[in-house]
């Protein structure tokens, strides 16, 4: 599932203008962390059913992915930027069968107040390399509730120069006949769709509109527009409609059975004639309780109940529905959300008379699995501390669901953490006993909460939602596992002690365990800091110079204070929501900025003063403290960037051109003696992306490029390596973690077994015992 941060901030940065910048430029070469699993929700899986090999996928906060010959992924939207941050909501896409290399995306993030910006149709002609848009006079939003329906787009298979795309918000029906270029309401299809998962909030309360576009691919010709084209409603009622003479009228198909369900998928099967559609009571990706699944003869207008459990007996509905176009009768259909003991998935070689599932009980608590599990990719995708009594493994939140047009064998499914799938899908049929792989290399879908480099530990550790987080041992490898002992889904906050960096502080959710957890091994091992519980909200965390003080601003109410790990008690003096920081030299000093204000701790973080008000700024919206001198901090503001050395008693405004700032951080400098680089996502010259200056903002070097834009600044989170100079991370809201690429990596350590010799100029320093990395010599 896909952990969403945006904020009131993010959607007022996502309105600033961008122009030329006067600010010098520097190439910068940027490669993902690697996680090796996704790590978020894929609502989305498409093969071009003419073209061997093009399948892609799409996610929901961050962009689509094209599938390569060796079952990685490539990102297709990594130039998505401030300007356009919205764009990695995906909410469909379409592969056209004909131009087998045009591919078609509805791009927004959501359609309320949250994304202030209309949707777009994406166009390319070259399979995602690049792209033309058209914007639509309406939102379209790709992570809101029923984001895994689809598809909502659908190109012609017999005129691929007429499109149909389903929006949302009772916007209705709409078509292209020029490849995408402009589009016109299908003013003849008058079903909007009006249903809406609850009232409770704009995000809610929103109708789903439309679900799915099907083409009957065998009532046209090729070269004319095809006449038969079926169209899925999110509605309780009628919601299956169709049209005889190519979109100029239309009528509900009449029998669909009304049980108050909604049609997630619409799938042709073409050499039977058959349309197959997946039902639920719910929108999804989470909710969905009850549905069916059916299959409607296009011949002979017959309605047919083949769901593998009745629906008296179901505690689930239906998603993911895929088809093997080159074998007719072969159909398989996922739960959408069977939560215990574990997700289901099931086959059919007879057209839904029978099915097979993917495991079965063999008499309580036993259970038959019919698949090996292979997460070779991302071991961290099950928890090695767990004492579960049935493990999750098959997954969750399944919409996507797809079978190889070309390959019975091979098969990809997405689920709310990854991309699982296999090259032997044909065992299910013999030995009934499929290789569950994850095969989501090169999707990197997390939102990233924190990330620090402590000095002396490993490379990077990282604050992740839905994932926890991770200690990167190096950079290119994929870590064993996420964080536990505690576990949290989502971890808020991460920060090391700046005299004692091997100690560190995370915070994050559990329905057992404290909130708040504690390590002495630079994020090894953990331990739970039982001056939390489990009902002490998490947030951001700072830990004093020392590693002795927990200063905690939970994401609701006011900020905590625990010292030796005694019982957390409120601050006084600073205001809930504050930014944070702690002093990394001097052990009684703690920092906090909000509406513009900074405010300073000299006693351990029980009280705050406000020390200063940051010229006219009505935002502080980071501050870092120097890693080795006290008393010298930077705060970033809607206004530009501060700078103090006194410990917040007075500030400088850094360079006039500078005019508003972010997440930002420190790394090496250049030469010994010279002050740390500072790296972030500023407002320079008029122009929004990641800077850096070497001269504390005399001057600024873009590193953001084309390329490579990284979503809203507001949204993404920076931080430098002051162990090697030029290292940047950048953690971002939907595409993981990015970092800038060099030498630096592992070189030793205990139970390390790779590659212990350094690039010409850099040598292997022993940091722990854990860990020795090559740094410049």
């Amino acid at each position: 599932m896909a952990f969403d941060v945006a904020t009131a901030a993010l959607l007022a940065v996502g309105l600033l203008a961008g122009s030329v910048s006067s600010a010098a430029s520097q190439t910068y070469t940027w490669e993902n962390v690697k996680t090796g699993g996704g790590g978020g929700f894929t609502p989305g899986i498409v093969f071009n059913p003419s073209a061997k090999g093009v399948a892609y996928a799409r996610t929901d906060i961050g962009g689509p992915y094209r599938l390569n010959v060796d079952d990685t992924w490539t990102p297709l939207l990594d130039s998505v930027n401030n300007s356009n941050w919205h764009n990695w909501g995906i909410d469909a896409l379409a592969t056209d069968p004909v131009d087998t290399k045009r591919l078609y995306l509805a791009v927004g993030m959501y359609t309320n107040e949250w994304d202030p910006n209309p949707g777009s149709i994406l166009r390319s002609t070259d399979m995602g390399n690049t792209w033309q848009e058209t914007v639509l006079p309406f939102k379209v939003g790709g992570n809101m509730p029923g984001r895994g329906v689809g598809e909502r787009l659908a190109v012609d298979p017999n005129d691929n120069s007429i499109i149909y795309f389903g929006a949302r918000s009772g916007h209705g029906l709409w078509k292209s006949t020029d490849y995408g270029v402009t589009w016109s309401n299908v003013t003849s299809f008058t079903w909007t769709g009006t249903y809406f998962q609850d009232s409770s909030s704009s995000y809610t309360s929103d109708p789903v509109g439309i679900a799915w576009v099907t083409f009957d691919s065998t009532s046209g010709t090729k070269g004319s527009p095809t006449p038969r084209i079926f169209v899925g409603v999110v509605d309780t009622g009628k919601s299956v409609f169709k049209s005889e003479d190519g979109g100029a009228t239309w009528a509900w198909v009449s029998g669909e059975p009304l049980y108050g369900f909604l049609p997630h998928k619409g799938i042709l099967s073409p050499l039977e004639k058959t349309l197959y559609i997946s039902y639920s009571n719910g929108a999804g990706p989470y909710d969905g309780t009850n549905g069916t699944v059916h299959k409607y003869n296009v011949s002979t207008g017959v309605w047919t109940d083949i769901s593998p459990t009745p629906m008296a007996s179901t505690y689930y509905g239906y998603g993911g529905l895929a088809v093997d176009l080159q074998v007719p009768g072969t159909v398989m259909v996922a739960a959408l959300n069977c939560w215990w003991p574990d997700e289901l998935i099931w086959r059919s070689l007879d057209s839904g008379a029978t099915w097979s599932a993917i495991w079965a009980w063999n008499g309580y608590p036993n259970i038959d699995y019919y698949y090996s599990y292979d997460i070779s990719n991302a071991p961290w995708l099950q928890d090695n501390t767990s004492t579960a009594q049935f493990p999750v493994r098959v997954g969750w939140m399944v919409e996507a669901l797809a079978i190889d047009p070309f390959d019975s064998n091979h098969w990809l499914y997405g689920t709310g953490e990854t991309i699982y799938g296999g090259h032997d899908l044909l065992k299910w049929d013999s030995s009934h006993n499929v290789t569950l792989k994850s095969l989501a290399v090169g999707i990197e879908e997390m939102a990233v909460l924190g990330l620090i480099s402590p000095p002396g530990g490993p490379p990077l550790l990282s604050a992740v939602g839905d994932d926890g987080g991770f200690y990167h041992t190096d950079l290119n490898t994929v870590p064993s596992q996420y964080f536990h002992d505690p576990t949290y889904g989502t971890t808020n906050g991460i920060d090391y002690a700046g005299n004692k960096p091997a100690y560190i502080v995370r915070a994050g959710a559990s329905s057992t365990l404290p909130t708040v957890s504690l390590s002495t091994d630079y994020g090894l091992t953990w331990s739970a800091d039982y001056a939390a519980s489990s009902s002490t909200v998490p947030g951001a965390v700072a830990l004093s110079a020392d590693g002795d003080t927990v200063l905690l601003m939970p994401t609701t109410g006011s900020p905590l204070i625990s010292k030796y790990t005694s019982s957390f008690s409120t601050v006084s003096g600073l205001p809930p929501l504050a930014v944070i920081a702690s002093d990394k030299s001097n052990n009684t000093v703690f920092y906090g900025g909000y509406a513009g204000s900074f405010y300073t701790s000299t006693d351990g973080g029980v009280s705050f003063t406000k020390t200063v008000s940051l010229g006219s700024s009505s935002a502080v919206n980071a501050i870092r403290a120097h890693p080795s001198i006290a008393g010298d901090i930077w705060a970033s503001t809607d206004t530009g960037l501060w700078h103090s050395t006194n410990s917040g008693s007075s500030f400088t405004q850094i360079g006039s051109g500078c005019t508003a700032g972010w997440s930002f951080g420190l790394g090496k400098a250049a030469n010994t003696g010279s002050y740390p680089v500072i790296f972030g996502f500023f407002t320079v010259d008029g122009v929004t992306a990641l800077f850096k200056t070497e001269d504390s903002g005399i001057n600024w070097q873009m590193i953001s490029d084309a390329a490579h834009g990284f979503g809203a600044s507001s949204s993404n989170v920076v931080n430098g390596d002051m162990s090697n100079y030029g290292r940047v991370f950048v953690g971002t809201n939907g595409r993981g973690i990015c970092a800038t690429a060099s030498p630096y990596g592992q070189c030793g350590g205990s139970g390390y077994t790779g590659p212990t010799i350094c690039p010409s100029g850099w040598s292997c320093t022993v940091g722990n015992p854990y860990y020795s990395q090559c740094v410049q010599s």
